[in-house]
């Protein structure tokens, strides 16, 4: 599944060492890392959704993911600080890879009604942020053993100064960007 990371060595990064006119190879944006984020409110009654949630996000991502703690007391949401309200798992390297070639390629076209994820969704600095409704659209999960469809955010880092560069990047890697 190297196909991603070699696409980039080969022809993504001279592309845009031309297009952006770097001067040097270490100006290159290129991924630094892909986080993914579920958070589960009705985790405080049950203590149980969350092995769930962990369970299928490693499934998702091929890599162990992890409980992440309320930082905070909040009285109006019955939150303790520390109690586990959700599930994260950050992949680099050839995970990163393999998980970016099975969202743009297989997941996200099985979107009912799918016209590209939104190009907008730069945070100024170069990063790229995904949010999916359901979990459903990985081939890894199975439709009978779901017990609630859950979304997540997707965060795409890069090294990219700009916003232009990190879409450029992104365009090159096969994201499906809406028209």
């Amino acid at each position: 599944m190297a196909r991603l990371r070699d696409l980039y060595k080969n022809e993504v990064a001279p592309a845009l060492m031309k297009k952006f006119e770097y001067k040097s190879v270490m100006q290159i944006p290129k991924f630094d890392k892909i986080v993914i984020n579920v958070g589960a409110g009705d985790a405080k009654d049950n203590s149980k959704v969350i092995d769930t949630i962990i369970d299928e996000i490693s499934l998702i991502a091929g890599q162990k993911a992890v409980p992440t703690f309320a930082k905070k007391s909040v009285a109006n949401f019955k939150l303790r600080e520390g109690m586990k309200i959700g599930v994260k798992v950050t992949l680099r390297g050839e995970r990163m890879y393999e998980f970016m070639d099975r969202l743009f390629n297989f997941a996200l076209p099985r979107v009912r009604d799918f016209k590209g994820i939104n190009p907008n969704a730069f945070d100024g600095r170069g990063n790229y942020s995904l949010g999916l409704k359901e979990q459903l659209i990985f081939p890894e999960i199975e439709y009978d053993k779901v017990d609630k469809i859950r979304g997540m955010d997707i965060v795409f880092v890069t090294t990219a100064n700009t916003d232009e560069e990190a879409k450029a990047l992104l365009e090159a890697m096969g994201a499906p960007f809406a028209k």
